[in-house]
């Protein structure tokens, strides 16, 4: 057989090969048996020396010509079959969009953080300002303008975190009262939320991190009656109208006089119950009205300025909100329980 009827013979039979290919690994394995290093137009070229030296220019210009429209043509199957493989995996990968899924989880707010939310709509809509401070503070303004100065017997209750001689972590908001009047001229009227430390044992009513809400007033005429006032717009607010509410005298440093404030029980709404130890009555913050030498130590006339504050324990509320007994269950970040709590 002839050069030229040998050409013949592959490109057809190659034509017809390309025609047939259901993918690029097939046309790879065409292009190799035809025109790879050992493939059947190489072992054409191979056999030109068998050829007489009149024969080979015309036949070796056969099989180049044979070879650049064999070429041509598995490129152009190439592009063929890459765009079908392309549009069939763009198919198969096609995401429904509109086809039904389950639900994702969705988190819910920590108690804490929906009673201290509610406690800021309390306030703000009473006019307070929401002021936040540094929970690494100064000697200073934790312990010094809030009354209790050095050797301070009241100090052995604080429980502290010292980090130097003058530094600690604070012990309650009470520091942004210091903060807000040093800062600020009367009137003021500040709520300052955060977390506060104490070194105390962990158990089911204690923790050594927690977190309170400070509220100060400072203005004219500011007297016992308008901290009553507040705090029982405060109660009716976050556990309805037939609230009531009672002082019990106490002592603060930096408040004078200074109150324990109790919130009839919730559970039995006073007639007595074992939550409220048969009382009718629950403890809930401590407040007062701010000492003169509190206000003086801050650079504000206490002849002319008076002012009341007040310190409210987020966990306690959380755990009266929610029924919770042991205050653990409030950071041991238990989904199934904290999912429930809303």
């Amino acid at each position: 057989m002839s050069v030229m009827d040998t050409l013949l013979e592959i490109k057809q039979k190659a034509s017809e090969e390309l025609a047939a290919l259901d993918g690029t690994a097939a046309l790879e394995a065409l292009r190799v048996r035809v025109l790879g290093k050992k493939g059947e137009l190489t072992a054409l070229l191979k056999g030109l020396g068998q050829l007489s030296p009149e024969e080979r220019p015309a036949a070796g210009a056969q099989i180049n010509d044979a070879r650049a429209w064999l070429q041509a043509r598995m490129d152009e199957s190439l592009a063929r079959l890459q765009a079908a493989e392309r549009e069939a995996a763009l198919q198969s990968e096609t995401i429904d969009v509109t086809e039904p899924r389950p639900l994702p989880r969705v988190g819910a707010a920590h108690p804490i953080t929906l009673v201290m939310n509610e406690l800021i709509d309390c306030f703000t809509g009473m006019g307070f300002e929401v002021m936040e401070g540094p929970e690494v503070e100064l000697d200073h303004y934790n312990f010094e303008l809030m009354n209790i100065p050095k050797n301070h017997p009241a100090r052995d209750a604080q429980d502290t975190f010292y980090m130097d001689d003058n530094v600690v972590l604070r012990t309650h908001t009470s520091p942004m009262q210091a903060r807000a009047m040093l800062s600020r001229k009367p009137p003021i009227r500040i709520i300052c939320p955060g977390r506060v430390y104490r070194a105390d044992e962990v158990d089911a009513t204690h923790s050594p991190v927690f977190h309170q809400m400070e509220g100060l007033v400072v203005d004219e005429h500011v007297t016992m009656a308008d901290l009553r006032g507040t705090l029982s717009a405060f109660a009716r607010k976050m556990y309805g109208e037939d609230v009531s509410i009672r002082f019990r005298p106490s002592f603060f440093p930096f408040t004078e006089p200074s109150a324990e404030v109790d919130l009839t029980c919730s559970a039995c709404h006073g007639k007595g119950c074992r939550i409220c130890k048969e009382t009718g009555w629950i403890e809930v913050l401590g407040s007062g009205m701010v000492n003169p030498k509190v206000l003086e130590m801050c650079g504000i006339d206490s002849t002319r300025y008076s002012g009341f504050a007040f310190g409210i324990g987020m966990e306690r509320l959380a755990m009266r909100r929610f029924g919770i007994r042991d205050m653990r269950l409030l950071y041991e970040g238990d989904a199934r329980l904290l999912g429930q709590l809303r």
